[in-house]
């Protein structure tokens, strides 16, 4: 009997993501879900900064991140200077997920991540 892993957004909310090499590179703030199909699209991690001041938000794709349950992490299978330059925007300012030019652009940019599943 296979389980499904299931995990409420609350205990998600706050979790760390590291990357292949163990370093760092943000924390989980928030899951954009798609109301019609009820699938989470993209976690949104915060990444730079200190104490929350200055960092940067991107919408990572859910379908590039693993969950790690025995470090209660996720992994994103890319250096930290290919997040330093990607597509982001400030706490004060998120896109319209739902806009057909972001969705094009953001999943561009995510598309040769490994895990990444092409929806």
């Amino acid at each position: 009997m296979s389980t499904i892993p299931l995990l409420s957004s609350s205990s998600i909310t706050g979790d760390k993501v590291v990357n292949g090499a163990g370093e760092k590179l943000g924390d989980i703030k928030d899951l954009m879900v798609d109301t019609t199909s009820g699938q989470v699209e993209y976690a949104v991690l915060s990444f730079g900064g200190f104490l929350g001041m200055g960092d940067k938000l991107f919408a990572v794709p859910m379908g590039a991140l693993e969950h790690c349950s025995e470090d209660k992490c996720f992994k994103l299978d890319v250096p930290k200077e290919q997040l330093e330059n990607a597509p982001g925007f400030p706490k004060d300012k998120w896109p319209d997920f739902a806009s057909p030019a972001f969705r094009e652009s953001n999943h561009a940019h995510w598309a040769n991540v490994n895990r990444l599943v092409r929806r």
